[in-house]
């Protein structure tokens, strides 16, 4: 399954998709159903706000960013929402995002490669974004409604979001959805530190030499490939990927160096 993740309207960017469409079938990497776009379940999206906005799960904050900052968090606690807006009435028509209440349950779970993950959102993070003031809705939320819908049970993603994993459960948890087996994987970055992104503005994947690419990424995920597949087709080289992968090879790191 493809999905493709465009609800961050003010960020997409024209032709991306298209792109990205040619750079997978570049690499051997086939789709079997149609391509999955977030923009196309708002309805969905929506439906299920309105039904956590009836059961009171939700609340409208109009803070911003300035507001917070000049607020009396502790330094060492920036990115915890101190609840300001939970009990105010704020007019239907002011500019709001939509927060989901949060309590002290411990949210845990066993990640495949990084052991244990325990998590209290009311202490570590405070109510989080369902819906932003710009009436985007926000990825958390997004992604948990999308991984049911298309009954996703494996996820195996970057360790950069594993924060994010313990507020995608608590919502699987208070939506009734079943909760995917979760493995985190080290990032590859570049020589200052930064993960390779187009923030950081790392170079676009080589669609030239499609082989050359997957050995290397393999290499640096540590998968150990064989040198004489080195110059392979990429396909071979993917089967071999998949038939050999050992992520547990990948166990004492958090971050790889390109």
């Amino acid at each position: 399954m493809l999905r493709i993740d465009d609800l961050d309207t003010p960020r997409n960017i024209k032709g991306s998709i298209d792109s990205i469409l040619k750079t997978l079938d570049t690499f051997g990497l086939h789709w079997d159903d149609r391509v999955y776009y977030q923009s196309q379940q708002l309805d969905v999206y929506h439906d299920i706000l309105n039904q956590l906005s009836h059961d009171r799960l939700i609340y409208p904050c109009t803070c911003s960013r300035k507001i917070l900052a000049s607020g009396d968090r502790e330094p060492t606690q920036p990115d915890i929402y101190p609840g300001s807006c939970r009990d105010k009435h704020i007019l239907p028509d002011t500019p709001h995002a939509l927060r989901i209440k949060t309590d002290n349950s411990i949210i845990t779970f066993q990640d495949e490669l990084q052991g244990p993950i325990s998590s209290n959102l009311a202490q570590q993070h405070g109510d989080f974004i369902l819906k932003r003031k710009d009436q985007i809705i926000a990825y958390q939320f997004a992604v948990v409604v999308d991984d049911s819908l298309q009954n996703i049970n494996h996820v195996v993603r970057g360790i950069d979001l594993l924060d994010s994993t313990p507020k995608q459960i608590y919502l699987q948890q208070l939506l009734g959805f079943s909760t995917p087996d979760y493995m985190h994987v080290p990032v590859i970055i570049d020589e200052q530190g930064y993960k390779l992104s187009k923030q950081t503005r790392a170079q676009a994947v080589d669609l030239q030499t499609p082989h050359l690419v997957i050995f290397k990424l393999l290499s640096l995920l540590k998968q150990n490939p064989p040198v004489e597949l080195e110059h392979a087709p990429a396909t071979e080289l993917i089967d071999w990927a998949v038939g050999h992968w050992n992520p547990m090879l990948l166990k004492n790191f958090r971050a790889i160096s390109r």
